[in-house]
């Protein structure tokens, strides 16, 4: 039997925090990894270049059943004091537009400095280890039949997204074998799938607009930026910022619709009339020669197809009903969505242990005292942009600095 004051389960970015700052305070503290290295699901955040935190921080970059739990957190070990504690350990900031990045732009930076510390401070690393149990007797932890016995335990295994790097699903799992109620995981910053069969019609085309999240005539939440569209649906990153709220509604067992406005900053009305100033300026055109350069081609034979128009009729045949039409999908373009692609290409999963059985203060368990719970484990995720490891960095100091061992 190995004996520890503190036992992490899960050597990512929570967990290596959370053991640096145990081990800080002179506690013997191991780390269990399933994987063959630490911070494995480090190396591909940010496209390899690790966005670990944000300087814009509000409690809306945060969400979950109680999104003010997870920005509690944050408020005690913020985005400044993030930077402060990688440049500490050698990581020098590169900030783009509030973005910020170690400056050798590679992710094994942040990787690597923290498994220094790892070693610096005697945490004993435990790697292939896969922790399939976790019992509390006589006030200790015994782990995987006995063989590891801990005081306390930091839970910080990962949520299910990416589980080629970690992230499988085990914590729940002991989590829930502990006592703890788990809201159902699902998909978060991921591609939404759509029910419309646009195909490979506009399959890779990129567009600026406007996309609103729609629900029974309920604007639900909407983000601006490019869009990508693609075979199955629709991708980018304003659809990420919104999948966590489309598949929320999709495991509810309703059908939320994703609108795309080609045109934001104008109105209908505006759009219609420029549509016919243009194709009455063209009426020696077809409608296929009136569309060019006003949108993608592809995305313009797709609109026409759609409205019912000819693509190879002459634009002094269009019918005020057209205009009406066209414009109206222009303007609500529609992804009736019926669910995401799947944690293997989520960057993140929502769900996880119910807030309201953790402390807000240390993270502890109010259910099992000495078990502490971090990072994607919880029911607290954030939107795209640095703010999944800033819940990472924030909840793994905030447990490792509250853990409270009895003997010496």
């Amino acid at each position: 039997m190995k004996k520890y004051q503190v036992v992490i389960i899960g050597g990512g970015a929570s967990g290596m925090v959370a053991a640096i700052e145990a081990a800080k305070r002179g506690y013997r503290t191991a780390i269990l990894e399933h994987k063959d290295r630490l911070g494995k699901k480090i190396l591909a955040t940010g496209n390899g270049k690790c966005n670990y935190t944000n300087l814009y921080q509000t409690k809306d970059c945060y969400r979950g059943s109680h999104p003010e739990f997870g920005y509690h957190i944050i408020k005690k070990f913020d985005e400044k004091q993030t930077i402060k504690y990688f440049e500490a350990m050698g990581i020098l900031p590169k900030v783009r537009n509030g973005y910020v990045y170690p400056n050798s732009e590679q992710a094994a930076s942040v990787a690597d400095v923290l498994a220094m510390e790892c070693r610096r401070y005697g945490i004993d690393i435990h790697l292939n280890e896969h922790v399939a149990d976790v019992k509390k007797k006589n006030d200790k932890f015994l782990i995987n039949s006995g063989y590891y016995e801990a005081e306390n335990v930091i839970l910080a295994a990962g949520g299910c997204a990416a589980p080629k790097q970690g992230s499988d699903g085990s914590g729940f799992v002991i989590a829930k074998a502990l006592g703890h109620t788990i809201k159902n995981p699902f998909p978060a910053l991921v591609q939404l799938k759509a029910k419309e069969k646009y195909g490979k019609t506009i399959s890779g085309v990129r567009c600026e607009a406007k996309g609103t999240l729609m629900l029974h005539g309920r604007e639900v939440v909407s983000e601006t930026g490019e869009f990508l569209l693609t075979d199955y649906g629709i991708s980018g990153i304003p659809v990420f910022q919104m999948s966590r709220f489309a598949n929320e509604l999709v495991e509810e067992g309703l059908t939320p619709c994703l609108y795309l406005d080609l045109f934001p900053t104008i109105t209908e009305v505006e759009l219609i009339v420029m549509l016919k100033h243009r194709f009455s300026n063209s009426f020696y055109k077809t409608i296929e020669e009136t569309m060019v350069g006003m949108l993608n081609h592809k995305l313009s034979y797709l609109l026409l197809k759609e409205a019912k128009i000819a693509f190879d009729g002459m634009s002094k045949n269009m019918r005020e009903k057209d205009f009406y039409n066209l414009a109206r999908l222009m303007k609500q373009m529609p992804f009736t969505i019926i669910g995401s692609n799947g944690f293997d290409q989520a960057q993140v999963s929502a769900g996880g242990v119910n807030t309201d059985e953790i402390d807000p203060e240390t993270l502890e368990s109010k259910l099992v005292k000495g078990l502490y719970l971090t990072g994607e484990v919880v029911d607290v995720d954030g939107t795209c942009g640095g703010y999944n490891l800033q819940w990472a960095w924030s909840s793994g100091v905030i447990a490792g600095r509250s853990v409270v061992c009895n003997t010496k």
